[in-house]
């Protein structure tokens, strides 16, 4: 009686989020989030996600840049909307410390490269609320003649952190995954750690963006398969040089494949831009 008190209470909680947290074909910036963990085993972020997700909680998991995994989930409008619920499920004993991620937060800014290496401070922790650790500024680059727009350094960042992704193994949606909800929660992830908010399924998130045809296809691009347009049941992130990320069925490791590949290029029905 005590846990269903305690589930009532924290889907009431997530309920009084904004309207883009709703089912939905739209595609709306992302308010605070609620980020948990550094854990040093992949399964034990999982295990701590799916205990979540059974609580109703859409919460998925990745992996930062010094190795370590985090969880994060929400959408809320103010960062005291998302402490009030933070606080709640450290009080029902789901969560311990925790960090308010902000809207404008983009984990990953920029590709891993050969020889290049960031240095991660340690974290400060209390009870309640961990404080973000702050990354020392990168070198200074040289400006590029033609800097590139902003929608095409949001794309490529959405790809780089798709990347990020390859070689974890990936279990969306808890014990009740439907077809098509792994590839699709993984896309919606990334999209979400570059502080944009999309719809839950691969058929909702073909429904929405820019139709891009296959050869004006860009970084951070949404790539769909099946058998028609009315029957996608597969997504992934394009990455560039044809290639694409994806969950390719539950359980199994991100890869990057490519789109000529014959399997998918029998079964790419197209493309949609959201930068």
């Amino acid at each position: 009686m005590y846990f269903r008190i305690i589930t009532a209470s924290i889907l009431l909680l997530l309920t009084t989020l904004p309207a883009s947290a709703a089912k939905s074909t739209s595609i709306t910036r992302l308010g605070h989030a609620i980020q948990m963990g550094a854990f040093a085993d992949v399964k034990n972020a999982e295990r701590f996600t799916t205990r979540l997700q059974s609580k109703g909680i859409e919460a998925f998991y990745f992996r930062k840049d010094n190795g370590v995994y985090a969880v994060r989930f929400g959408d809320f409008p103010s960062k005291e909307k998302a402490r009030a619920v933070a606080n709640k499920l450290v009080a029902d004993r789901l969560i311990d410390s925790y960090y308010i991620a902000p809207p404008n937060e983009i984990v990953f800014s920029r590709p891993r490269e050969a020889g290049w290496e960031k240095q991660q401070p340690n974290e400060v922790r209390n009870p309640r609320e961990a404080i973000q650790p702050v990354v020392p500024r990168e070198p200074p680059v040289k400006p590029q003649p033609k800097p590139a727009s902003k929608e095409k350094d949001m794309g490529e960042i959405a790809a780089r952190t798709a990347e990020r992704f390859v070689g974890i193994p990936y279990r969306w949606g808890g014990d009740n995954v439907v077809e098509g909800m792994d590839c699709s929660g993984f896309v919606r992830a990334v999209y979400n750690l570059c502080g944009l908010s999309i719809p839950r399924t691969s058929r909702d998130q073909y429904r929405a963006g820019d139709a891009v045809s296959r050869q004006d296809l860009q970084d951070g691009d949404l790539v769909f398969f099946g058998s028609s347009a009315d029957k996608i049941n597969h997504v992934g992130i394009y990455v560039g040089n044809g290639k694409f990320v994806h969950a390719p069925r539950r359980g199994e490791e991100i890869r990057i494949t490519s789109v000529e590949e014959n399997y998918f290029d029998k079964r790419y029905v197209g493309a949609r831009r959201y930068f």
